[in-house]
């Protein structure tokens, strides 16, 4: 089939993202003598400063990944837990059935900055300087502003002037938005940066020790102070109320990365790796699980799929994100193994039928009890479906500041070995005030979590939101093979489906199947305020040829346009020539991989 550009093959080094000044900072690094690790370090702070629409300094990352010399992967959880004055009682006591999804209220403990330094101290080899100091010059000197950030500082220019100063003194220059393409330039965040590097430096000429000075700058020191001084002021969030935040410096310093096992499914050769159950990760395994059972019936034509192949994936999609709205959350009880059986994943799959379903139907591992917020059990809303296309997995922006959201995401191959998958995001421009001391804002992650007691994913002091955010990593024969992902909120693990069926079913290189039509159901609730889903509802690219057979099959089809549906970048490495390749996604001419 026809790709829209080449799939990159090499030796030295491949680094895959969406954007393409982020993506040549990794390959900077690289070429510098920089490990995988290195470079995706250096992307993720460059990622900050170009796309701020989608991800920034106040955000979080997860990230899995395979070292060179370790037998088996990891997770790096740079998601921040639930400050400790959270509870329900204190947002329900405000006369809130939602955590906002925007504003002080729906922050959480920003974990990027300490999950990134992480990662560096302990697989990377450069200096902080070596890998800040491309984010600080892009933030310095400035960028070439995308149209995408443009448009969305244009719509919530009215919120920005009414009620988020702050934020329109930085993103809203004279006034008035700034034009796609001209140079936007960050001066105060590049100055938060130079004084924790300053700090970190000040700890003597010890790599790791700086790294170690850098984090403590940030959580202990002038950083937390800030944030916390500005969240006791209340703002606007889209309750349509102001109020005040709930995180302190206190939340801050007492939180840090982690490392976990990761989760894996066997599927024949192939091994598909995620992050655990505080995220959607699980979900695209349960779906392959569920496919499984259909191999004979999914095929590609010439780079596309079939009507039934779509239908098959769509109604696997719909039990598999009931599971996740009924049992994932960072809970000591969820029945992940259960889940991830063969035997749970057959009796499921008797339900997918020829036509297709309009219920939401959670399983019930071992016999549970189902628990489902009440907010899903009165039914289903669309009306957020239909405001500023945020089906298409773009964030949605509306005049009150509520948000659909998206991100970013980047993968890395070097030489060695060593393969990274991270889906950094939060701390969108549009997400909450701009700190004006700081020249960043905080995420609002928090409006993942439900105000209802005794679920998976209630909101609690110290617990991480069950988030959207899912790189992942591919074992071929046992050993690291590739990594890939797509920023998209609820549609990451249907488009990563989609990739994965196109490059194991279809055969199709790594281009290809990004380049493949992608498709995604809207038939489960978002996990972005106000939580809405629309049954029956699968969006697709209009290359796809079998949208009347599949509204005949019962889908509510909408015709998403040729080029619009995911952003997904991958790499990989195969073992037995070293031979290293990526791609990455063309739709909004953004995404870009580079490498040799």
């Amino acid at each position: 089939m026809f790709t829209t550009r080449p799939e990159l093959v090499g030796t030295h080094g491949m680094v895959a993202s969406t954007h393409w000044l982020a993506s040549s900072t990794g390959m900077a690094v690289l070429e510098d003598g920089g490990n995988a690790f290195d470079a995706a370090v250096a992307v993720g702070f460059v990622l900050q400063v170009v796309e701020p629409h989608l991800n920034g300094p106040g955000g979080e990352v997860p990230v899995v990944f395979a070292a060179a010399g370790e037998s088996v992967p990891r997770v790096l959880c740079g998601q921040g837990v639930a400050p400790a004055g959270a509870t329900i009682s204190h947002y329900r006591s405000l006369g809130l059935d939602l955590v906002p999804g925007s504003g002080l209220l729906a922050a959480t403990v920003p974990g990027a900055w300490d999950g990134w330094l992480t990662l560096l101290r302990d697989y990377g080899t450069k200096t902080l300087r070596e890998v800040l100091g491309y984010a600080i010059g892009y933030a310095r000197d400035g960028f070439p502003l995308l149209e995408r950030v443009s448009f969305t500082i244009s719509t919530v220019a009215d919120l920005f002037r009414d009620h988020w100063t702050s934020s329109a003194a930085l993103w809203l220059p004279g006034g008035t938005p700034p034009e796609a393409g001209a140079r936007f330039r960050n001066p105060k965040l590049a100055d938060t940066w130079e004084w924790l590097l300053a700090a970190a430096e000040a700890a003597g000429s010890s790599r790791e020790a700086q790294i170690e000075a850098g984090r403590r700058a940030w959580s202990q020191g002038f950083v937390a102070a800030q944030v916390e001084e500005f969240s006791r002021i209340a703002h606007r969030d889209d309750s349509g109320a102001d109020h005040a935040g709930v995180l302190t410096g206190e939340d801050m310093a007492s939180w840090e990365a982690t490392y976990e096992d990761a989760v894996s499914v066997d599927f024949g050769s192939w091994s598909v790796v995620k992050p655990g159950a505080w995220t959607q990760g699980p979900v695209l395994l349960q779906q392959l699980l569920l496919l499984e059972g259909f191999a004979d019936r999914l095929s590609y034509v010439d780079g596309v799929p079939t009507a039934e192949t779509v239908h098959l994936a769509v109604e696997c999609a719909k039990l598999a994100f009931a599971d996740r709205e009924a049992w994932y959350g960072d809970s000591g009880d969820v029945p992940l193994d259960v889940l991830l059986s063969r035997e749970y994943a057959d009796e499921r799959r008797q339900l997918v039928a020829d036509h297709a379903s309009l219920e939401l139907r959670p399983g019930s591992p071992q016999r549970m009890d189902i628990r489902l917020p009440g907010h899903v059990l009165r039914g289903p809303s669309v009306a957020s479906q239909k405001d500023g296309g945020g089906a298409l997995g773009e964030p949605t922006v509306s005049g009150t500041g509520a948000v659909r959201g998206d991100t970013v995401h980047v993968d890395v191959v070097d030489r060695w070995g060593n393969i990274v998958s991270a889906t950094p995001s939060g701390g969108w421009l549009q997400s909450s005030p701009t700190i004006p001391s700081l020249g960043f804002c905080l995420g609002s992650r928090a409006q993942m979590f439900w105000l209802d007691e005794g679920l998976p994913n209630s909101l609690a002091p110290g617990k991480r939101p069950r988030i959207t955010l899912s790189p992942t990593l591919a074992l071929h024969d046992g050993l690291p093979a590739m990594a890939f992902g797509t920023p998209g909120g609820d549609q990451q693990d249907q488009w990563q489906l989609g990739f994965w069926l196109a490059h194991t079913v279809g055969g199709m290189n790594l281009q290809a199947a990004i380049d493949s039509p992608m498709w995604h159901s809207n038939a489960f609730p978002s996990s972005f305020y106000p939580r809405s889903w629309t049954p029956g509802e699968v969006v697709i690219e209009s290359r796809f040829g079998g949208m009347d057979e599949l509204r005949e099959r019962g889908h509510t089809v909408v015709d998403a346009g040729p080029w619009t549906l995911g952003r997904m970048s991958a790499v990989a490495r195969d073992s037995r020539d070293g031979l290293l390749r990526a791609a990455a996604n063309p739709r909004g001419a953004q995404g870009y991989a580079v490498g040799r």
